[in-house]
C-alpha cells in the first residue's frame, strides 16, 4: 500500500470524491493522524449512510437521526470499514472537514496539518482486527510520504477535542495499535 504522491490518494482506496475540503495552507506542514468511530445510524453497520455524509447527499428522511446530520458539511480523508475495505473522499493533499474546533500540543485547527481516518465502529463496541490491519498498513504509508507523522502523533479525536468529543473511544485498542507498530518499525 502506498501513497501516491503526486494526487495524494491510496493506491488501494476506493475513491470517493467529496466536495467537503479546502486546499492546505502548506503541504509540508501534515504531521498528524485523527482517528474517529462513526457509525450511521448510530450502532449500525454497512450501508451507505456514511458515505452519503461525507459526499453531502444523506437523505434526512433516511432514518430519524438523519435530519440534523443532512446538512452538516464535514469529510474525513479515509473510512475503514468493519471488514477492512478502505474508502477515500479527499486527497491528503486537502484538508477535510473532519476535526472541527480542536487543538493539539497547544496547536489549534488541526484539519490544517492533519490526516483525518475514520473507523466504522462506536465508542463502545470492538473494532475488528480487519480494522487494525487496513489501519496498519495506512499509517505505515503515511509514514513514508509524511515523516513528520511519528507515533506519538497519532491521536483520537477525543484528544484534540475532549469534552466535546468521545471516539474513537474506549472500545479502541491504542495498546493493540502501538505495539504493532513498534513491531513493524522494528522490522524496517
Amino acid at each position: 500500500m502506498r501513497v501516491d504522491e503526486n494526487t495524494g490518494l491510496l493506491d488501494e482506496a476506493l475513491f470517493l470524491p467529496s466536495p467537503h475540503c479546502e486546499p492546505r495552507v502548506d503541504q509540508d506542514d501534515v504531521d498528524l493522524i485523527v482517528l474517529h468511530g462513526i457509525s450511521l445510524p448510530a450502532g449500525k453497520f454497512g450501508g451507505v449512510a456514511i458515505d452519503a455524509l461525507f459526499l453531502g447527499i444523506l437523505n434526512a428522511d433516511g432514518h430519524s437521526s438523519y435530519a440534523e446530520l443532512a446538512e452538516t458539511k464535514v469529510s474525513a480523508h479515509l473510512l475503514i470499514r468493519r471488514k477492512g475495505s478502505i474508502t477515500q473522499y479527499v486527497s491528503f493533499h486537502q484538508q477535510a472537514w473532519h476535526a472541527g474546533q480542536s487543538t493539539y500540543a497547544g496547536r489549534e485547527r488541526c484539519n490544517d496539518y492533519s490526516i483525518g481516518i475514520e473507523l466504522e465502529g462506536t465508542d463502545t463496541q470492538p473494532y475488528e482486527a480487519a480494522q487494525y490491519k487496513s489501519l496498519l498498513e495506512v499509517i505505515l504509508a503515511l509514514q513514508a510520504c509524511y515523516p513528520k507523522i511519528t507515533v506519538d502523533r497519532i491521536k483520537g479525536h477525543e484528544h484534540i477535542a475532549p469534552g466535546r468529543k468521545t471516539d474513537p473511544g474506549p472500545a479502541f485498542d491504542w495498546d493493540y495499535l502501538h505495539q504493532q507498530l513498534e513491531v513493524n518499525l522494528v522490522k524496517e
